[in-house]
């Protein structure tokens, strides 16, 4: 599938394409796939699998000792998400888990469409590899019963075995034995049970089914793209341009760099897909020699048009296009937000803004490009293969066919590594330099290289009648777009037609309360978008665009006289598109309520000292048509004379639907929080002469371990459709942060991160 073939559909649907399932003995292995639509009736199951004629997705085979192997068409980064999308097949297969591994693919066109990110893995593969393993199970259970000579009603699976009565055979002897070839119609398989979740045996029970990922990352065999070599490859390390965009280089020397043993020369970069312009790439039989190369190779440019654009030019740009009423297109226009302004009594208004913000995953950028056999090869950690590959082919000239990305463990993803466009530099040098090269990013590289996400400004106005009611809200969001930049295919059009918009960049801002007049407008910001390659970064816009909508919320409330928990709780009734959608919203705003209760109750008695304060969010997780109920709370103290804020604790109250894998559940909470925690007090970056300035962990500030705030994390018992809970977390803490702070000293801070400078601004205001 292509992504404009994807764009079609809902970016994070459920309801994947209607495919058959083929189950064939070959050799001494049971393959069970999915394949295409219809398989035409004269092809057996054997067939289909064996010749490839229909490109069956191969989700799994089984050995003749019942030893299952999974392949994973999603990127792992820590999240353990092969063992999360196994332990789904395998539960429903009734097999073995200490049988069962895990392998992750590359790029061949039958493992279908890759992406992985948005918290979309759980969600978007629950349904199909539920399918999978209970027809899996079926194809067992008829073999087994055969080969017992019983009837398959009388049969049953459990734990790698079809068992009837006192008769039993193992599934590994089926395999050996069964000569199994059927295929499953694509009604056949929808109409397939799937257990309940009172039935099941491997889902849900935390730590007492190991990770899959974890014995190779302490063990050390696990490979990350960092890690891998091939024969007779150079090193290379870039030489960044001036700005991101539009810089021609115009003179290099290297007179300097041929003096070291090792160097190689250097590649002027020509990028017929326009990702990478005005780059040098320097060349090294070994990568301490490119590393001193850099600065013995002088590099003369006519410069873009950015190289002098700052974070404050961003932010004045954002702050004209969200009182520019004519900027921009509208996300959502519910009511009559016009005669709510003029009729109301009173209104306030409030300006939220974040700062640039980087990514810093721990392992830098790098990857491998080889042409071998007619295609290139490119070896490194990718969690948008179905985005990048295409990109790639245009920068080598290629078609698509003639490009495979080879899949490796990602040391941090964060969701720089979705649009995959370090490769394209890596490609274009081995291509001039005609052998395979491995360019590796330093830390500055990578930082000046990042997709980092844009400056953000958001806009709120609210009105109340004569009584002082809340009667409306209308939001003005405003940032650069990662979807833009990178897939605009991706783009809708905004409900009054005056454009597209990236979803991405406005999601949060379509919120789960009732509300007689709201109206949310999104605009892109050109400066940032000029300057640089905006990125999504975990927790995408929501982690900007909510805590200005739920630290506006604080306010809201605060005029008109109510608890801000209470006020909350009165406006997430359920009523009208808030009632949510089977499968995945069932019970909509209620169940959000419901998990704002739970959270109050369990603060109700928290003793507070002086100049303390506990504040409030809720969020919906990464997406509207994906989302994931959480309930926030943090504890903050505010040091009055120097402005430092500490957090104390955060609580969460999560309904996340069916939680597949509890034990990695919890990490990616306890992640995203601290994620949520460094992202509201302490790191931020900032644009300055076209980069972005702090490039480097020694001046660039992430949370630190003396920091770190206690946890309490509840997930609610659920068996509703199960959501993403990788990014979730993040959204919900700054704003929770920001409403503690406010009900602590009693100052309202309105940019992110609440720095100790802005406490003891607001303070002496």
């Amino acid at each position: 599938m292509s992504i404009k073939d994807l764009s079609k559909e809902k970016k994070d649907t459920i309801n994947l394409s209607r495919r058959s399932f083929v189950a064939g003995s070959l050799k001494t292995s049971l393959f069970m796939a999915f394949g295409a639509s219809a398989i035409p009736s004269v092809l057996s199951a054997k067939e289909a699998i064996e010749n490839k004629t229909f490109s069956p997705n191969v989700w799994f085979e089984m050995d003749t000792q019942g030893h299952v192997t999974v392949n994973i068409a999603k990127a792992e980064m820590g999240q353990h998400v092969g063992t999360a999308l196994a332990r789904i097949l395998a539960d429903e297969l009734e097999c073995e888990w200490d049988k069962v591994s895990i392998v992750h693919v590359d790029t061949d066109p039958k493992w279908g469409y890759m992406v992985t990110g948005g918290s979309w893995s759980v969600f978007q593969t629950y349904k199909p590899m539920s399918q999978a393993g209970a027809a899996g199970r079926q194809v067992l259970l008829s073999a087994g019963a055969k080969l017992l000579g019983v009837p398959v009603s009388d049969c049953e699976a459990n734990a790698g075995f079809v068992v009837s009565g006192s008769k039993k055979i193992s599934y590994g002897d089926i395999v050996a034995n069964g000569n199994i070839d059927k295929v499953y119609s694509a009604d056949e398989l929808e109409s397939l049970p799937i257990k309940p979740g009172n039935k099941k045996h491997l889902i849900g029970l935390g730590n007492q089914y190991k990770a899959l990922d974890i014995p190779p990352k302490t063990d050390g065999t696990a490979v990350y793209g960092i890690d891998v070599e091939v024969d007779n490859m150079l090193y290379a390390r870039p030489i960044l341009p001036p700005t991101r965009y539009g810089s021609k280089v115009t003179k290099v020397d290297d007179s300097q760099a041929k003096s070291l043993p090792g160097y190689k020369g250097y590649k002027i970069l020509n990028d017929p897909s326009g990702t990478v312009e005005g780059w040098v790439a320097v060349l090294a039989s070994d990568y301490p020699t490119a590393i001193k190369a850099i600065d013995k190779v002088k590099v003369s440019y006519n410069a873009g048009k950015t190289g002098n654009v700052s974070e404050a030019d961003i932010q004045k740009e954002g702050e004209r296009i969200c009182r520019d009423r004519s900027e921009g297109t509208l996300f959502v226009d519910e009511g009559n937000i016009e005669n709510a302004g003029k009729q109301a009594a009173e209104s306030i208004e409030a300006m939220y803004t974040t700062a640039t913000a980087s990514h810093f995953q721990l392992e830098p950028l790098n990857a491998i490009a080889e042409y071998k056999e007619g295609k290139w090869h490119v070896h490194t950690g990718n969690q948008w293969q179905g985005l990048t590959l295409p990109a790639v082919a245009k920068a080598a000239g290629v078609p698509d066919s003639d490009v495979v990305i080879h899949q490796y463990y990602l040391g941090g993803g964060f969701g720089r590594r979705l649009f995959g466009d370090w490769i394209i530099p890596a490609l274009l040098t081995a291509k001039a330099a005609g052998q395979p090269v491995k360019m590796l990013f330093m830390r500055p590289d990578d930082t000046m290289f990042d997709q980092p996400r844009s400056a953000s400004t958001s806009l709120f106005n609210a009105y109340f009648d004569n009584a002082g009611n809340f009667t409306g809200m209308e939001h003005a969001l405003a940032a650069g777009w990662p979807t833009l930049a990178m897939a605009p295919g991706f783009m809708p059009d905004g409900v009054d037609g005056k454009g597209k918009f990236d979803p991405f960049s406005a999601s949060g801002a379509d919120h789960w309360y009732t509300m007689q007049h709201h109206r949310a407008r999104v605009i892109n910001n050109k400066v940032a978008q000029e300057t640089f390659t905006p990125g999504w970064l975990r927790s995408v816009g929501q982690g900007w665009i909510v805590w200005g909508l739920e630290s506006f919320i604080d306010e809201v409330a605060h005029k008109a006289n109510q608890n801000p928990v209470d006020f909350r709780l009165s406006m997430l009734d359920g009523k009208g598109k808030q009632a949510g959608k089977a499968p995945e919203s069932v019970g909509g705003a209620t169940r959000l309520a419901h998990a704002l209760k739970k959270l109050k109750d369990k603060t109700a008695n928290v003793a507070l000292g002086e100049n303390e304060g506990i504040g409030f969010s809720v969020t919906a997780g990464q997406e509207r048509t994906m989302p994931a109920w959480l309930a926030t709370a943090a504890h903050v103290h505010v040091d009055k004379s120097s402005g430092k804020i500490t957090l104390k604790k955060l609580w969460v109250v999560a309904d996340a639907g069916i939680v597949v894998h509890p034990d990695g559940a919890m990490a990616q909470m306890e992640g995203s929080l601290l994620w949520g925690t460094s992202l509201a007090l302490f790191e931020h970056n900032e644009i300055k002469d076209g980069y972005v300035a702090k490039k480097n962990l020694t001046t660039y500030q992430p949370l630190r371990m003396n920091d770190v705030p206690d946890m309490d994390i509840e997930f609610i018992e659920s068996n509703e459709f199960p959501v993403g809970l990788g990014e979730p977390g993040v959204i919900g803490v700054a704003p929770a942060v920001g409403n503690a702070v406010y009900n602590a000293v009693g100052v309202r801070l309105r940019h992110l991160p609440m720095l100790s400078s802005d406490v003891k601004k607001a303070l002496k205001a």
